[in-house]
């Protein structure tokens, strides 16, 4: 009876050290350490550019709402970038296809310029303070050294393989190609003026070092340089950039790219007879990749990250062009936007906070990659835009689905409220650095827990996310202190925004709904409410001393919180 009582008496005092070793966890809040005068430089708005394969969609209902409300989240001009806009076609669209017919040619040969659709494209942007990155491609089916099959008609579930017919070829004549870019430039030029052009950036195909080009590289630099000289005979002024390759990590893509560069630098241009091309801006792509593991969808940013990482190492080993302006020509989660989640279950992180803890998360170590490196980072392109008539929530890729804006936009509308210099995070304390998410992902028991913080003359924004590569909604909320010195003012106004299961989600919203694919009007007006981005807690005034100031909240898997400071 002694033994059965001491054993006893040792069980409950192992269960009460344990439950007061959790309850200390949990009063013990992670500190978030913020210094106001530790500056890192400017908060360039890199997150600022969108992308997307269907052109068509720019000027459909979904298309410019969404539009109009990514513009309306920027202080700066947004820039786009679409696929398709030299595809022979009268409108024709579908997933990853659109067409302008901007090229075709009479009986006897001679080129018809046709600018009509492509003029509705940019006129949507341009009325909305928005800037085309101007992608250059694909190959008009007059112009195809391979023109049969021309169009595909891919669906998800489909082999990807399936989407490179005729556009993707190189010419069967390069001085026609070259002419067409000349009148597209000029007739940009006479349509827009000189100096709105001028702001943009024409770049030339895409990851033209897989199936997206059909030719050599060989051929791709050829292509580059008598597209280059056509631009810049067009208008001397204007930005024209590339390769757009995929996956600088992997070996052929570095090969590509250096291949590409070592051109631009030292090699016999095709046009000129001259050593070097133009070159004003770089740009490739980076992708990570997510899989599903015992039922839950896993992430994995360090893909992304790494790619990333190798595209600025190989561009800063150039000092030719280290200063260059380097734009990400897309920088996403995974490969396929136009893949839903029926088809490839591990997109399911799309419709809800994952998509935004990952966002928020991962635009924060390309701005300390870019610092890592040195290297001049002008954009990040998101490509993530809406599919038109598609049902809802069917997990693609998107910002909105039928209107109705998702989880992820809100984080960008947080991006929006940012901006001046960032401020130093101090991370000694924080399971993951840059780095670590880099080369190891945020696999580990603890999840990725840090913030991005920015400064502008009277206000202080500190972006702070709880996130790890497995999507497991039933963990426990963090405990986090964020603690800020010297601000430079007695009295500040605190707002917190929030993104998580019941703030700023549309997706949480329609779910309660019953998941509805014919909502109601009512239903609709309530989800568009629910899909923009709320405040966490009402606006509070506080008293600073010292210089200093402590905001302790609980923050849940998966979530994204912005505090403002403002003077």
């Amino acid at each position: 009876m002694i033994k059965l009582k001491f054993i006893f008496n040792s069980i409950l005092f192992i269960g009460i050290f344990l439950f007061q070793l959790n309850l200390n966890a949990q009063t013990n809040p992670l500190e978030i350490k913020i210094d106001v005068n530790e500056e890192l430089g400017l908060m360039n708005p890199i997150w600022a550019w969108w992308g997307y394969d269907e052109p068509n969609y720019t000027y459909m209902k979904d298309g410019k709402k969404l539009l109009s409300e990514i513009s309306s989240l920027s202080p700066v001009p947004v820039f786009v970038r679409t696929h398709s806009l030299l595809v022979t076609g009268e409108e024709t669209h579908a997933l990853k296809w659109g067409s302008t017919n901007a090229y075709t040619e009479d009986k006897n040969g001679k080129a018809i310029y046709d600018w009509t659709i492509v003029d509705k494209i940019f006129d949507t942007y341009i009325e909305r303070g928005m800037k085309p990155m101007a992608q250059i491609g694909f190959m008009p089916e007059a112009l195809s050294s391979k023109p049969t099959p021309y169009r595909h008609y891919w669906k998800p579930g489909a082999a990807y393989e399936d989407i490179y017919t005729g556009w993707a070829y190189p010419p069967n004549d390069y001085k026609k190609w070259a002419e067409l870019v000349f009148q597209w430039v000029k007739h940009s030029i006479d349509r827009y003026g000189k100096e709105e052009v001028e702001s943009w950036y024409w770049e030339l195909w895409n990851e033209p070092n897989i199936g997206y080009w059909q030719g050599t590289t060989e051929e791709y630099i050829k292509l580059y340089d008598y597209t280059a000289d056509a631009v810049k005979r067009a208008l001397p002024t204007a930005k024209i950039g590339g390769p757009e390759v995929t996956g600088p990590a992997w070996e052929k893509s570095e090969e590509f790219l250096r291949t590409f560069l070592n051109h631009v630098k030292s090699g016999k241009n095709y046009v000129t007879n001259k050593i070097g091309s133009p070159l004003d801006f770089i740009t490739f792509h980076a992708k990570g990749s997510p899989k599903v593991v015992d039922g839950f969808v896993q992430m994995d940013m360090g893909t992304q990250l790494r790619d990333i990482s190798k595209g600025f190492e190989i561009i800063a080993s150039y000092p030719e062009f280290k200063n260059l302006p380097i734009i990400i020509g897309e920088s996403d989660p995974e490969g396929c936007a136009a893949c839903s989640e029926a088809d490839y279950p591990y997109n399911a992180y799309r419709n809800g906070t994952m998509y935004a803890s990952y966002t928020a998360a991962s635009f924060s170590r390309k701005y300390e990659l870019a610092d890592h490196y040195g290297v001049n980072l002008l954009g990040a392109v998101t490509w993530g835009f809406e599919f038109e008539n598609q049902p809802w929530y069917a997990g693609f890729r998107d910002m909105a689905t039928n209107g109705v804006d998702k989880p992820v936009l809100n984080v960008f509308r947080m991006f929006g409220m940012m901006g001046g210099k960032r401020i130093k995070v101090n991370q000694e304390n924080l399971s993951y650095n840059y780095l670590q998410v880099r080369d190891h992902s945020v696999r580990g028991k603890n999840p990725d827990i840090n913030a991005l913080a920015s400064k502008k003359e009277h206000s202080i924004s500190v972006l702070v996310w709880n996130y790890h590569d497995k999507n497991d909604l039933n963990m426990p909320s963090a405990s986090i202190k964020i603690m800020i010195e010297n601000i430079p003012s007695e009295k500040i106004v605190l707002r917190h925004y929030r993104i998580d299961q019941e703030f700023s989600n549309s997706y949480s919203a329609w779910k309660h709904m019953g998941s509805p694919q014919n909502p109601t009007e009512n239903q609709i007006e309530n989800l568009e409410k629910a899909g923009q981005l709320q405040l966490y807690s009402s606006p509070e005034w506080k008293q600073i001393k010292d210089g200093q100031t402590n905001i302790e909240m609980g923050l849940p898997r998966q979530a994204v919180s912005l505090i403002t400071l403002e003077w």
